[in-house]
């Protein structure tokens, strides 16, 4: 359909927001590890401690998600027709095997102390500092998911759900800061477990997206409606095939239609432009193709 050159410039201009998104993160990180850490130690906090050395390897997840937008962004290539936008999904999918570290750690340390003497309870400048954290990050997320949401990108929305994750943290630091002030020493490594949990979940969750959409999954009710929008299109007389996949934040939809023989090869052709427009206008999916055949009773 017209306008190849516009619609390919969008979808950079997406994922170029998308690089903003994760360079954010990036950052946030950065201060925040550092902050906690030197909170965390000064204080005496382990949970802090802990918590700014998860964030130091959640940069690692951001610069990954990083390099798979930017190595999403290059244009196709002899090798890569589709263009790299795969590259994006891959990116998600380290950030979820990364998450999945944190979390088994995070779990691994909480067992361990359960099975420790209760230790001496931090400043409270640590649960401060800790709760000042989580909404700083807690933030960052709703700026992240809100941009994945609008560019679609499946890369960007797994950083944001690692932002959330690390928000939760936070926040798991804080009660087990205060509940060891209160004499409850035990509710530091019961949250600790709770967040682990979390963030493998959403590891789980990410890792399960992005393996589905590697191996060409596609959601079934939507595949559903396209092919309704199709076969409802004035002109097509029955629907052949029809094929879906995701690329990044992009959807390819392949299709084949029947449609009267006695069509010139204009007429033809003005039907695939009505079924493109509509699926663009109904779905925001702009790479579409149509193939015609002869209809035969």
């Amino acid at each position: 359909m017209g306008g190849g050159f516009e619609i390919l410039q969008n979808n950079y201009d997406s994922i170029k927001q998308g690089e903003k998104g994760a360079l954010i993160s990036i950052i946030a990180y950065l201060i925040l590890s550092a902050f906690k850490l030197i909170v965390g130690y000064s204080t005496g906090s382990e949970a802090l401690s802990a918590d700014g050395l998860n964030n130091a390897t959640d940069i690692v997840a951001s610069l990954a998600v990083l390099a798979g937008l930017r190595i999403s962004r290059k244009p196709p290539d002899k090798d890569h027709r589709y263009g790299h936008y795969r590259a994006e999904t891959v990116a998600a999918l380290v950030a979820s095997f990364i998450m999945f570290a944190v979390g088994l750690q995070v779990l691994y340390q909480a067992v361990s102390q359960f099975r420790s003497s209760a230790a001496e309870s931090p400043d409270m400048i640590a649960a401060w500092s800790a709760l000042l954290c989580a909404g700083v990050m807690y933030g960052v997320y709703l700026y992240n998911i809100r941009l994945a949401n609008r560019i679609n990108s499946g890369a960007l929305r797994a950083a944001a759900q690692d932002n959330r994750s690390d928000a939760f943290v936070s926040i798991g630091a804080f009660v087990g800061i205060l509940g060891s002030q209160l004499g409850l020493p035990w509710l530091d490594p019961l949250t600790a477990v709770l967040v682990g949990l979390i963030i493998c979940k959403t590891a789980w969750t990410i890792f399960r997206d992005s393996t589905h959409a590697l191996t060409d999954g596609f959601d079934d009710q939507l595949l559903e409606e396209i092919k309704v929008t199709i076969q409802e299109t004035a002109g097509v007389r029955e629907l052949l095939d029809l094929k879906a996949r995701v690329l990044g934040n992009n959807t390819l939809v392949d299709a084949t239609i029947g449609v009267d023989g006695s069509l010139n090869v204009a007429e033809g052709h003005q039907i695939t432009e009505v079924i493109e427009r509509r699926i663009l206008d109904l779905y925001d999916i702009s790479y579409v193709h149509i193939h015609i055949e002869p209809y035969k009773k």
